[in-house]
């Protein structure tokens, strides 16, 4: 009986460090500053370099569904350009 207690006890451990653990997160590894026309942005995350991620990025999931890793708009300009078009259409 003591080693179901403590088979229980250890499973009850194991499952609460799964549960607590920190999500792994789908990061950018790299940014580009290419031009991306506002038109095909569906769209965008910001990523935040220190949140499980190793820099800062804009993920952008276009409308053909494929997701692209561009600079942070606070390191370009242009980006931030792309973002504000695209909140603009949202309204």
């Amino acid at each position: 009986m003591d080693s179901r207690l403590a088979a229980l006890l250890f499973l009850g451990i194991i499952c609460f460090g799964f549960a607590t653990g920190e999500a792994i997160r789908d990061c950018c590894l790299s940014a580009t500053s290419k031009h991306l026309p506002p038109q095909v942005v569906q769209s965008y995350a910001l990523q935040k370099a220190g949140d499980g991620c190793k820099i800062s990025a804009t993920v952008i999931i276009t409308k053909a569904g494929r997701k692209l890793c561009l600079m942070h708009p606070d390191e370009n300009s242009a980006v931030q350009s792309v973002l504000d078009t695209v909140d603009q259409r949202k309204q």
